[in-house]
């Protein structure tokens, strides 16, 4: 099993319990940055907010929230570039779906770092800590150096047995941004099509088995069985009048 798989399992279990935050596909439509996937976040662009295709629904007290959220702005360019870069070395494309930077992860973080204000200190610092180590170890921030460089920076951080007490603060901040990059990923539409999630989805049911009824003697109706057994109609939405009786039959 390779690593996509696992995280796809993982995912997979915390998707049956319900999703935490705003997904990817709606920060990407709507937060002010997005960020190129060939670029691998060096090309931010700022959309206005009233130039943005709301789809979703919000009542009118969360569209003034989120209106104040997605005209803020807390991370500067570098700072930006840097989970884009981050987001194609823990989830790359793979044969079968995109990127987390296709799925507009990156401008899923900024976002969330403004709906979660505690996350600002701990990310910048994150950022600014995996800077300073890469300048130690090959002389340049971690956007600047080459990208085997920049997975040998990462792998000494992504492994608990591997944490030192000079990278303990790199792991913590690898283990934060992983997660979120996760979250953001697996709530997109590219990374829900990747897990082969389908919801709910309607079942077929043909009423009580035929044994079961004439075990207890009793049969449909031929006119009621018509009317609610019907498949070519299972996707229609029952209308009655105010006398009870069906009206789409």
């Amino acid at each position: 099993m390779n690593r996509r798989q696992s995280i796809k399992r993982l995912v997979l279990g915390t998707l049956s319990a319900g999703l935490f935050f705003p997904s990817a596909t709606e920060a990407k439509k709507h937060h002010g940055y997005s960020i190129s996937p060939a670029d691998s976040g060096q090309n931010l662009a700022r959309i206005p907010y009233a130039e943005r295709d709301w789809d979703y629904g919000r009542t009118p007290e969360e569209k003034e929230r989120d209106e104040r959220l997605f005209n803020q702005r807390f991370f500067d360019e570098h700072e930006l570039n840097t989970i884009g870069v981050l987001c194609n070395h823990i989830l790359p494309a793979s044969k079968t779906a995109g990127s987390a930077v296709d799925a507009g992860v990156p401008d899923f973080i900024a976002f969330i770092v403004l709906d979660m204000p505690y996350l600002q200190t701990r990310l910048r610092g994150g950022i600014m800590w995996l800077d300073s180590f890469s300048k130690k170890e090959h002389g340049d921030v971690f956007t600047r150096i080459s990208s085997p460089q920049q997975a040998g920076v990462l792998d000494q951080l992504a492994y608990p047995d591997q944490i030192t007490p000079s990278t303990e603060q790199g792991g913590r901040f690898f283990r934060e941004i992983r997660n979120l990059i996760l979250t953001g990923y697996y709530t997109s539409e590219i990374g829900v099509k990747d897990l082969g999630f389908q919801g709910n989805t309607a079942n077929v049911w043909d009423g009580v088995p035929p044994e079961v009824l004439a075990e207890h003697e009793v049969d449909y109706e031929p006119e009621w069985l018509a009317k609610c057994v019907n498949q070519d109609k299972r996707t229609e939405i029952a209308e009655w009048d105010s006398e009870g009786n069906l009206l789409n039959n």
